[in-house]
């Protein structure tokens, strides 16, 4: 599905415990209050994105509406990301009672410390 189906267009879901554990020791990692973001190339077209939320966050339903803030911040942004990447995002205990805004913008915050946002030039 596209966009309008709700699912993500430029990317694909990391699944399985060996394409984490990959990206976990042979990526590049940045972090700030909420987030943990860990990238590595994988010399695709397209990104392959994978969320972590521990039980030290919380409950499942507090680790489950961790993980939608997340995968829905992403989702909107996913256009400024540059493409041929494995990203995986770790949430810290701090992410439990954070909001929308919070995660979006320590989302984008980690992406560009890892500079992997596509830069646009406009000229008049």
């Amino acid at each position: 599905m596209d966009k309008i189906g709700g699912f993500m267009q430029f990317s694909e879901s990391l699944k399985k415990n060996h394409q984490f554990q990959f990206v976990y020791q042979n990526g590049k990692s940045q972090a700030n209050k909420y987030l943990i973001m860990i990238i590595k190339e994988n010399g695709t077209e397209k990104n392959r994105i994978g969320i972590s939320v521990s039980k030290k966050v919380g409950n499942s339903v507090v680790r489950h509406h961790v993980k939608r803030l997340i995968r829905e911040s992403y989702r909107l942004h996913e256009s400024v990301f540059n493409s041929g990447l494995d990203i995986v995002i770790v949430a810290r205990k701090t992410a439990a009672p954070a909001g929308y805004a919070d995660i979006e913008s320590a989302l984008l915050h980690l992406a560009r410390l890892h500079k992997i946002i596509k830069v646009y030039i406009y000229q008049d």
